[in-house]
């Protein structure tokens, strides 16, 4: 892998970023295109998935595309859909090279894009900041492999681990720097996830603000019987932004044609216990086609996630407060009886927001392959 190869790809997937949470449930890919030393092309998959980068980036690279190298995060698509395949663009292009990050793992792709340009006589690299490329698009990767989205979790405490007084007090903890980043986060996720806790005591808006932003995510909700604030901010604007709410079977119809009316989308899920299945919420969204869901708690919905192993990302906001023991914890009782059992996440970043500590925590994947 030489140094011209690494700098491009970067420079490609930083580019397939400004695609997340905005082209669910396609993949966000960046691509660039590369005519003697100089970028002559570059394109993002577009909002709502359409057009793909590829296409972008050539359009704009006109006929110097011709002889050219492209470096694309992903596996260029060879399937027709909506638009035709990528694989035939950059052949009927001429490009002389494509430089690969890494394969799609979608059975009407995986491999037949390369294919198609090694057959068409274009040299093919692949493996190029793969691991990178991987992280990125570990969502899309879930919702095609398993059926479900890459989740992560934020958690805004105090160094006790507390989200609220015992009387329920939890505006703010966090300073506005932390809340601030908070929201650039929702905006490169498909989803915000809050349980119905959550959804009662704080009657959260779940949007976007202050950031410039010309997209909304999906607003979801975990409420096993729906009991939500039928006046509250997320059902007085479901009309506009999405509002979908995970529910069990058993809840009331009266509710369920409420909500429907509201605006809402209702997803019906299987229960474990007494509580909805963590796996059936995820199983469900996915299935509506959302690859990264960014969940904002409580402690129920946060103790469940962690104890089904669903939760990919732990980004943890750390506040110099202390509460004490009668406050309110950010995750509720997971039934652990040996310590080998807790889930443990590998430290990734840490940096002072404000006067906050932001921590970035991934899945420690080996105990996650032992289980």
């Amino acid at each position: 892998m030489n140094v011209t190869d690494r700098r491009f790809m970067a420079l490609a997937l930083s580019l397939g970023r400004r695609g997340q949470g905005l082209c669910w449930p396609n993949p966000a890919v960046g691509c660039v295109i590369v005519k003697e030393g100089r970028v002559v092309g570059r394109g993002w998959t577009q909002p709502c998935g359409r057009p793909h980068a590829e296409p972008v980036a050539l359009s704009q690279a006109g006929s110097a595309a011709q002889g050219s190298t492209v470096y694309v995060s992903l596996e260029p698509c060879a399937h027709h859909g909506q638009t035709p395949p990528c694989a035939e663009a950059l052949i009927a292009a001429r490009v002389a090279r494509v430089v690969v990050a890494v394969e799609d793992s979608d059975a009407r792709v995986s491999g037949k894009g390369l294919a198609m340009l090694r057959k068409a006589g274009i040299e093919v690299t692949t493996g190029v900041l793969a691991d990178e490329a991987a992280r990125d698009l570990q969502g899309f990767f879930l919702k095609t492999d398993l059926g479900r989205p890459f989740l992560t979790l934020k958690l805004a405490t105090t160094l006790d681990g507390r989200i609220a007084t015992a009387s329920g007090e939890s505006r703010w903890i966090t300073g506005p720097e932390a809340r601030r980043a908070v929201h650039g986060m929702r905006m490169r996720h498909d989803a915000v996830m809050v349980g119905g806790g959550t959804a009662r005591a704080d009657d959260p808006s779940l949007t976007v603000r202050d950031m410039g932003a010309s997209h909304q995510p999906v607003r979801v909700v975990v409420s096993r019987r729906l009991d939500l604030p039928l006046m509250g901010n997320l059902a007085r604007s479901a009309q506009e932004i999405p509002v979908w709410i995970a529910h069990g079977h058993d809840a009331d119809t009266t509710l369920q044609a409420t909500w429907r009316d509201l605006g809402a989308e209702l997803l019906p899920c299987g229960l474990d216990g007494v509580h909805l299945s963590a796996p059936a919420v995820l199983k469900a969204l996915g299935k509506r086609g959302l690859t990264r869901v960014f969940c904002e708690g409580g402690g129920a919905l946060a103790s469940s996630l962690l104890a089904t192993d669903m939760v990919d990302e732990l980004i943890t906001f750390s506040a110099g407060v202390v509460i004490g023991a009668e406050g309110h914890p950010a995750i509720g009782a997971m039934g652990l009886a040996r310590l080998a059992e807790a889930p443990r996440f590998d430290l990734v970043s840490q940096c002072a927001v404000g006067r906050d500590i932001l921590s970035v925590w991934h899945r420690v994947e080996a105990q996650r392959q032992a289980r």
